[in-house]
């Protein structure tokens, strides 16, 4: 997968939960295990955006480009 998705980091970063942030960012915490375990196809805007201002990031603090 050429993206990498680095939301686990962040989460330490700003030690706030799995739970915790599914909750405060309105997705199921199945959803947001996807996303931390890089198994996403594809994210919503809106998704991006709640995960940013849950977590005081910019979307680049969570997405990364990985040459293959």
């Amino acid at each position: 997968m050429a993206i990498k998705v680095n939301l686990n980091v962040m989460m330490a970063k700003r030690n706030v939960s799995a739970g915790d942030l599914a909750d405060r960012v309105g997705i199921t915490p199945a959803n947001l295990s996807i996303l931390k375990n890089n198994k996403a196809r594809a994210i919503r805007f809106s998704t991006l955006e709640a995960l940013c201002r849950e977590l005081g990031c910019q979307p680049a603090d969570l997405l990364e480009f990985v040459e293959e």
